[in-house]
């Protein structure tokens, strides 16, 4: 079994990485980009157990280790 979590600032918290790409992305001709947000991408392989356990279980490590829940949000897709 596969998971995919993806942790982002919450809108409203300054991105100053994201920033730095969106003016990047201008200086090397890549226009037309209002803005940028930079985030996290994890694969979580998961011995067999049923999507709702698994959901369970990376929401908890999610809120206790994977993301800043004061200043980001986390969606996770947990795969067959």
């Amino acid at each position: 079994m596969k998971a995919k979590i993806y942790v982002t600032l919450r809108r409203g918290v300054l991105d100053p990485q994201g920033k730095a790409i969106t003016a990047s992305l201008g200086h090397i001709g890549i226009g037309g980009v209002e803005d940028v947000r930079v985030g996290k991408y994890m694969e979580v392989r998961l011995h067999d157990m049923g999507k709702e356990e698994a959901t369970r279980r990376l929401d908890e490590a999610c809120r206790r280790l994977l993301a800043n829940t004061v200043i980001e949000d986390y969606r996770i897709e947990v795969e067959g």
